[in-house]
């Protein structure tokens, strides 16, 4: 046996090309339903873990899913936007509290997710360096977003506008980087952080300018009158804001009505829940309330359908290529004749042959399993991008 398997391994050194081309085939073969499981599994239950640690959102009528995928994973879906209102009235129904979502904009292909600090203590999230934002232009980024751009605390990220020939409406937005979290491995470690009214500001809600009350420029102040002064274009407007020009930066109209894109409710227990849903089941409230774990479920539901057909793809396409290692192994038997010859003639039995170029199947179907057990392996670490590039 010993002196089959030397033969053998000689054998498929001399035919190298052939014998890797063989080896890679067998492992994608053997790797690909495999670690589509994987992932699918592990996605699985990263999705149904951060929707049930979410018990209620509520967002406008429309699209469920697009709501729950905007409001777990900012995603930014085009979703309808909700008022400030909303939130006050959820505050004083006393069955819980409500955090609030904005998620409209990015900062380098980044969500700019605004909010407030009881989103961090909601998902128990914890910094590596610097503090919570407190002002304005303020952001603290997850980890992937400090390691990917290799930013920290000091340094500045600047928001990207929607439309690069929108000059008349939302302008970027230089924010300041006060703190990074701690790796939270999930999508908070994509998202930059920042206060709802960074956001408004970004939207051309809010914006900071000099004092036209100490202005005199003629080309600035087109009409003074008592209780109002009317500017021109020339009027500068602040990208950056510092405590310097902090006090000059202020909102325009009823705050109540400006824009979230959603609400996480957290109710008191569950019959808290189950009265609030009642309400807005009545029609009481013109916002709809989603449970993010039956939407996920049903969105998972539906991947595993696609899973189906992938893995009758992967079936026949591994049948096509054990009847093409067959037709291989055939033909190689026969273009080896006059070495099979010569082996019957040096005194070689017929079952010496058999089990030398078994041997030879052995070690390349070996070495097609180990390198699929290595692709099998750091198939976890690619769950995030799956979700966010394929899921989503």
């Amino acid at each position: 046996m010993r002196q089959s398997i030397y033969l053998a391994y000689k054998y498929i050194s001399f035919h190298k090309t052939r014998s890797i081309v063989l080896i890679f085939s067998l492992s994608i073969i053997i790797y690909l339903p495999n670690g589509l499981k994987k992932l699918i599994i592990k996605s699985e239950a990263q999705m149904i873990k951060r929707a049930e640690a979410t018990p209620l959102i509520i967002g406008a009528k429309g699209s469920s899913t697009d709501l729950v995928i905007n409001t777990l994973y900012f995603q930014q879906e085009k979703t309808a936007s909700i008022t400030m209102e909303a939130l006050a009235k959820l505050n004083t129904t006393g069955f819980g509290y409500a955090i609030p979502v904005l998620s409209m904009f990015s900062a380098r292909n980044f969500p700019i997710v605004g909010t407030d600090l009881d989103y961090f203590n909601f998902r128990k999230l914890e910094l590596l360096s610097g503090r919570w934002m407190s002002f304005v232009g303020e952001c603290v980024i997850g980890s992937l977003v400090a390691e990917k751009l290799d930013i920290g605390v000091g340094d500045s990220l600047v928001s990207s506008p929607e439309n690069f020939f929108d000059l008349a409406g939302v302008y970027p937005l230089k924010m300041n980087v006060v703190g990074v979290l701690e790796p939270a491995y999930s999508p908070d470690d994509q998202a930059v952080f920042v206060d709802i009214k960074t956001n408004w500001v970004i939207m051309g809600l809010g914006h900071g300018h000099e004092d036209l009350a100490q202005t005199n420029d003629p080309t600035i102040v087109l009409e003074r009158e008592s209780t109002e002064v009317k500017a021109g274009a020339k009027l500068y407007m602040y990208n950056t804001i510092s405590r310097e020009n902090m006090d000059n930066f202020h909102f325009h109209g009823d705050v109540s009505s400006y824009p979230l894109s959603s609400l996480i409710f957290v109710p008191n227990d569950h019959k808290s829940e189950t009265i609030l849903r009642g309400r807005y089941a009545s029609g009481e409230f013109e916002e709809q309330v989603i449970v993010p774990a039956d939407v996920v479920n049903n969105l998972l539901q539906r991947i595993f359908r696609i899973k189906q057909v992938f893995d009758t793809v992967f079936i026949l396409v591994g049948v096509s290529t054990l009847l093409i290692l067959g037709l291989i192994v055939a033909l190689s038997v026969r273009l080896r004749k006059n070495e099979i010859y010569t082996m019957f003639a040096i005194g070689s039995s017929r079952g010496k042959v058999v089990e030398i170029i078994a041997c030879e199947l052995l070690i390349l179907t070996g070495n097609s399993l180990f390198l699929a057990g290595i692709l099998y392996s750091i198939t976890g670490f690619f769950v995030e991008d799956f979700i966010q590039n394929i899921i989503l």
